[in-house]
Order: C-alpha cells, then structure tokens, then sequence
C-alpha cells in the first residue's frame, strides 16, 4: 500500500505540474507593487494554510491534496494536517474523529461500530482508536467528507498519511498540526501529549494548534521554541473541557492565553460577525485586542463552496481581502480549504489602486446590469455595474403595449416582475412563437401598468438554494431605453450594447419594428452625434444586424445563443458580413462533462482569425454555475477565459469581480507570473477521474451557414394604434405602416366629402 501512495504521489504531482505550469517564484515579486506594510502582528505578509492540502477539491490530507496545494498555491503555503492517534499510537491525519465522515471504513470493517463519550457528548461511529495503523493505511482508504463537493475523486483510493509521511515526502515549507480530544484519547490508554512531544523531536512542526488549554500548557516547556502554539476558539458558547469556561469568555482574557500561547485561532464570524440573514455586521475588535496582547490571530472556516455572507456577492476573493486588506487591520494568516484564493489575495490583489479605470481588455459587459446584486434592468443595477467599473453596460430591449421600447431582461413579465401577484395575472397566455409555457408578456401592458410593478432579483441557481442579495430582491425601477441612454451618457463608460431580439414576430403579430424604435431612440438621444460612447447592437438573429448594418455604422455583435464546438469557414465568412464581434456561451470555449472541463475549442482563436472580437457570457460567482476546475474562484475563471483562452471580454452578472481582475498586480508579470495566477489547463482534472470517468457526451454542432443566414425581417403590418399610445409613437412604425396610417386617413376624408 505505501508504494501506492509513493506512485500516487508522483502521479499527483506530475499532474499538478500539468494543471498549473511549473511554480514559479513570482510571490515576492507580486509583493513588490505593495504601497504600505501588512497590518498583521509581525508586519509579514498573511500565512496561508491549507486545510487537509487542497481539500475543497480531493479528499481532506490524502496525498492529491497536499501535492495539489503546493503546486497551485503561494510557495509559503503552510499545509495543515488534523492529528488523530492509531491504536498503537500512530500520529494519522483526518479532518474528523469519526472515521465514517470522511473514509470508507465501513465497507472494510461494517461491524465496527462503536459508542464513546468524547467531550461529554454520546457519540456513534468508526473511531481510529480501536485499529492500529497496519489496519488502516493498508486497508482504508480516504474519501471526500463534504457531499456537495465532487466525489469524483474517491475512486483512486487514496491511503491515509502518517504525519511522519506528509514531512518527508512533501517537504512542506511549513507544518501546522492541530491536536484535540485529549481527554477522549486517555480514555483509551493514549496520549496525545506524549505524540506531539515525541514528534516534535524528529519532525519540524511550525505551528500547533489546540482547542485544550491543558494540552498546550502541557507541551510549552517541551516542544522546540520555533514552533508557535496557538489556542483554537470553537464556538463562543461551547465549554472549554479542562477550564470549563467559555470560548466567549476565555476570549476576553487573553493575557490569559498569552501565557502558553504565541497565537489564537478564531472562526472567521469571531472577527466580521453576520446578522441572522447574513449580512456583514460591524468588525469586532479581536484582532486588533490580540496584537494589543502581543498574539498572532488566525481565522478558520474559509472555503469557496461554504455559505458567506451576502456583502461578498458570492466572491470568496472579497470575503479574503476583507480580513487582510480592509485598511484597519490583517489578521496573521487564514484556514482554507482553496488555498489558490487567498495566494491570490494576498500575492495580487491587495493594496489596489481602486480608483483606477481603463477600458482595456478583457471588456467587461453588464449581463442586465450588476445583476448578480440588483434586480435585472433596473436603475439601482445599473448604477452599481456603473460603480463597480463595467465597461459597457447593456439594455435588452423589449416593446410595451403603447410602443414605448423598455429595458427588460425578459419579454415574458413573470420572469422577472411581480405581475402574476397583480391585477394583471389573468392575462396570461401562451404565444408559442416565443415560448413554450405561458406568460404576462411586456406587450400585454402599457408602460403606466409596467412601473407599478416590483422587479424580482434573479435566482438562476435557485435548484441549490442559492439566493442574491434578499434584502433587495424587489428594489429599484425599471427604465425606458431612452432613460437608459439618458443615464448613460455621462459615465465613465466605454460603450453601451443594445440587444434586440424577437424582431421579427414584433413586426408580424405586433406590427411595430423594434429595429426602427431603437435606431430612432439613439438618434433622439444624440448617439449618433457623440464620439465618446460606442454604441454596441447585439442579437441572435443575423437578420436583425443586416438590417442595423444597412442603416447604421453601430458595432454589431452576433450572439450566438446554444453551445457550439467550431465553425466552418464559410460560415465565419458570413458572420463577417454582418458583425463586428460574436458572444458566444462559456461552454463553447469550455466544454464540460458533469462540471469537468473536457477540452478546449478552437473556436476563440477561429473568430478571431476572422477578424471579429469574441465576447464570453454569462460569468457569474456562484460556485455551483462553475467548472470544478475552476476551484470555486470566480477570479480563476475570468482568469482562463482570458489569460488561457484569449477571449476579449466577458460578459458578467458581477461587475465588481471582472474590474478588480483587471486590476491586479500579476496582471503583466510575464515569466513571473506565480503559479496560481496560470490559467487551468482544460481536461486535467477531468483525466484524474479514470478510472470513474464519466461517460462522453456526443460533440457539440459546428456552426454552419444554415445556422447563420436568414432571410430578410419582415415589414412592421399594420394593426390598430394602442389607446394609450404617446404622441409620437407611431414614429417607431415603419415607413409602410406609416404610409398605410396616411392613406387610411386620406380615404375616411374622401368618403365625407
């Protein structure tokens, strides 16, 4: 069994190397650009720790994760180890006493079952009290311990480590062993003390951490003085077991821990506390308490995948640079279990210029304006993608029942309104030509009906659970396009991108030309006039840029709505024609295979052969609408699509997290830049799946000329004027239409002559 783990070693880390291109030692270097000292105890920059190695992506301390968190991390990385003993007294690492939660102890021993009191709570499992390490490293093999995390990983049978084996054979630049249940381990003729004594003689350990004031203050005098002891808080109303205080309590005497300690660890809420629905309250003064007692300060509970809180906009990069970089303090290091992420807070993104803007590449696009914060569409959207540093910003037109063109995401009003709880609910209908279930559509209602409705925030990864910004989920108004170019104009902005769709059953059934409204909307609006802006029309129709390119000079963007692999020459050649840019779906860069990038497609590179920009939509930070091998890092992906894949912009639900992207001080570091700003490398993490590799889906089409040609939109026909319809309107009708009003009116006068 251990020349498998030694292979599994090798195997990983050549795997690594592969994943994340050779580790360059270009952290020092990203510290270079740094204006003002760290505010950490020291003055150094944050540790980072990787819990169980890269544990939120392989099984917690097996070989794949320590190996992957060195690769793909800071070469500073501390790798943490939790220490549980063998029967015989052998030093294991595993994230959990219980051997059921995270191994498949089970299947090898199924009547092993056993019930202990540990720490005074009845507990039911697999415990490594009662097998000797021969048992368990030869037999039992790790699995991943967190069920909404891939288990894809589980089948390479991953052996349990020694901390002996991780020493040795990782050569960690440091070693964090944390050590608990020493009372639970007497019990059973062991002693956890005397491990940690006796492997701190043979073993560089950096840090140890324990949640017991007597294991620590029975080690201070015997473990060597480079390695620093730090006390662990749990939870605030949990009893310490050998003083029988609180954790809450013994936080307010700390120079009380000052006296066996050199640190403490504290859950990161200890620091930036959440209101009941889990937004930021206030900092605490804990770090800066700590520093005053002269301690270091650790915060725990930091993974990609978990629950934070609403301020973040799903962005656990913020959630980090708020503990390190906020400006008032830093604390000494952090527990995770993405140690990519806070490498790149602190080896990148921290002390950035904010106030800096630039419209280069990657451009970023507003998907319905700072959605991933605000109800699609409305003014408070858009004024945050504004604020958060969007590039363009974009408005898909839709048409109402007086003709006024409106900024929705949706035509259909149930999508994103509250209209099915109004008066307006029995106007439900369904109009196959635009989908297949029913709807309130924008059509049905005049603009005056609109505006009393409440916009609804969108939830496009509602099956997890997973909500935007509830507080607001009903805010803000929603904005005509002539008020949205209004808005627009005097921000600092490098364009605006229209989209219009569904032009062509507008001028069948509602006899209105959406493409005149909106050319006649941006002349109104002094577009064509003005250099400043660029003026951007995107649609999914190539119909609707044919006709945008014969009476206008607007940068046209071909949005090419379903998944593709390629296109075929002549096909590019005709979307040439037509557009100056395309959008294409993420997964057309990325294929995926049950979340796992597969490969990656030529198509970037063929469009941009073919002389137009390629835009990729829609990026969002929600860890589940990524890849895993994005490590749940919305900053990886923006990251691969643009360093890796040479996209030329994204289209984002979350503003704030493209621009400080563009920000960052790894930006133009060249053959410096540090391992975990590479880009991934696309099917690495998906090979490590064999021999559990998912079945191949069939490939996706190819774009062809078939797919991109139509035929001319069709004349707006006429139909009676709504009765509510605004003076001047009828402008937004076609010349036909216009004409056919005319001759109407010149009959009815003849007729009464």
């Amino acid at each position: 069994m251990w020349g498998s783990v030694c292979r599994g070693e090798f195997s990983s880390f050549l795997v690594a190397f592969l994943l994340l291109q050779q580790l360059q030692l270009g952290f020092v270097a990203a510290q270079g650009g740094k204006a003002s000292p760290w505010m950490t105890l020291s003055g150094n920059a944050p540790a980072i720790i990787a819990k169980g190695g890269f544990s939120g992506l392989f099984p917690d301390s097996s070989a794949y994760a320590y190996n992957f968190a060195l690769a793909a991390s800071s070469p500073a990385t501390t790798l943490w180890c939790d220490v549980r003993l063998t029967k015989d007294g052998i030093g294991i690492c595993l994230p959990d006493l219980k051997l059921d939660n995270c191994t498949d102890i089970q299947n090898i021993y199924p009547d092993g079952k056993k019930d202990y009191v540990v720490n005074g709570v009845p507990t039911s499992g697999w415990f490594p009290v009662d097998y000797n390490s021969t048992e368990l490293l030869s037999q039992v093999a790790l699995r991943q311990s967190i069920y909404t995390r891939t288990d894809r990983f589980d089948f390479s049978l991953y052996a349990i480590l020694t901390v002996d084996y991780i020493e040795s054979q990782f050569k960690p630049p440091a070693l964090w062993l944390n050590v608990q249940h020493d009372m639970f381990y007497t019990q059973h003729n062991l002693s956890m003390r005397n491990y940690i004594i006796a492997i701190s003689k043979r073993v560089v350990i950096s840090y140890i951490s324990s949640p017991e004031v007597s294991l620590l203050t029975s080690i201070a005098a015997r473990v060597s003085s480079k390695t620093k002891l730090v006390f662990r808080f749990l939870d605030a109303t949990i009893a310490e077991p050998s003083t029988n205080q609180t954790y809450g309590s013994l936080l307010k005497n700390l120079t009380f821990i000052k006296t066996f300690a050199s640190g403490i660890l504290v859950p990161k809420n200890y620091i930036w506390p959440v209101t009941s629905d889990n937004y930021l309250q206030p900092s605490t003064s804990v770090v800066t308490d700590a520093h005053k007692a002269g301690l270091e300060i650790y915060a725990a509970d930091f993974a990609n995948d978990n629950s934070f809180s609403f301020n973040y906009s799903y962005d656990p990069l913020a959630e980090y640079l708020n503990f390190i970089d906020n400006g008032i303090f830093s604390v000494d290091g952090v527990v995770s279990d993405f140690p990519i992420t806070p490498s790149e807070a602190v080896g990148c993104f921290s002390g950035l210029n904010k106030s800096s803007l630039d419209h280069g590449k990657p451009v970023i696009i507003s998907h319905y304006g700072a959605s991933g914060d605000y109800p699609d569409c409305t003014d408070l959207a858009y004024q945050k993608a504004v604020d958060d540093g969007a590039d363009v910003i974009d408005c898909p037109v839709q048409v109402t029942k007086d003709w006024i063109p409106i900024c929705m995401s949706s035509i259909n009003l149930m999508d994103d309104t509250t209209v099915s709880l109004s008066n307006f609910s029995s106007l439900t209908s369904v109009i196959p030509e635009l989908q297949t279930g029913p709807g309130i559509f924008t059509f049905n209602l005049t603009w005056a009906e609109i505006e009393t409705l409440q916009p609804v925030i969108s939830a496009p990864e509602s099956i997890y659970h997973l909500q935007r910004n509830p507080r607001y989920k009903n805010a803000g108004k929603f904005m005509k396009l002539s008020e949205f170019l209004a808005f627009a104009k005097d921000k600092e902005l490098s364009g605006v991108l229209i989209t219009v769709e569904n032009a062509a059953f507008m001028a069948q059934k509602l006899g209105f030309s959406v493409t005149d409204a909106v050319i006649h909307t941006l002349s109104d609006a002094g577009y064509n006039n003005q250099t400043t802006l660029q003026v951007m029309i995107q649609s999914s129709n190539s119909s609707v840029l044919v006709k945008f390119k014969q009476q206008t000079k607007y940068n046209l963007v071909y949005l090419i709505d379903e998944s593709i692999n390629d296109a075929t020459p002549s096909a590019l050649a005709d979307i040439k024609k037509f557009a100056d840019a395309v959008a294409i779906d993420k997964k057309s860069v990325f294929p995926e295979n049950l979340k796992f990038i597969t490969a990656q497609t030529n198509l970037v590179s063929h469009l941009q052969k073919a002389g137009l920009s390629v835009y990729a939509y829609v990026l969002r930070n929600e860890f589940v609408s990524q890849a895993w091998d994005f490590f749940s890092d919305p900053t990886v992906q923006i990251n691969s699509y643009f360093q890796g894949a040479g996209v030329d912009g994204v289209v984002t639900d979350f503003v704030a997290t493209a621009r400080r992207y563009k920000r960052n001080l790894c930006m133009n570091m060249g053959n410096s830049m540090p391992s975990y700003m590479s880009p991934v490398q696309p099917g690495g993490l998906f090979q490590l799946t064999a021999p559990a590799q998912p079945p191949a889906l069939p490939p996706m089409p190819i774009l062809t000329d078939s797919d991109v040609v139509e035929p001319p939109l069709p004349n707006a026909t006429l139909v009676p004027a709504p009765s509510s319809q605004p003076a001047g309107a009828v402008r937004a009708a076609t010349a036909t239409s216009i004409f056919m009003l005319i001759a109407a009116a010149i009959c009815a006068a003849l007729l009464l002559v």
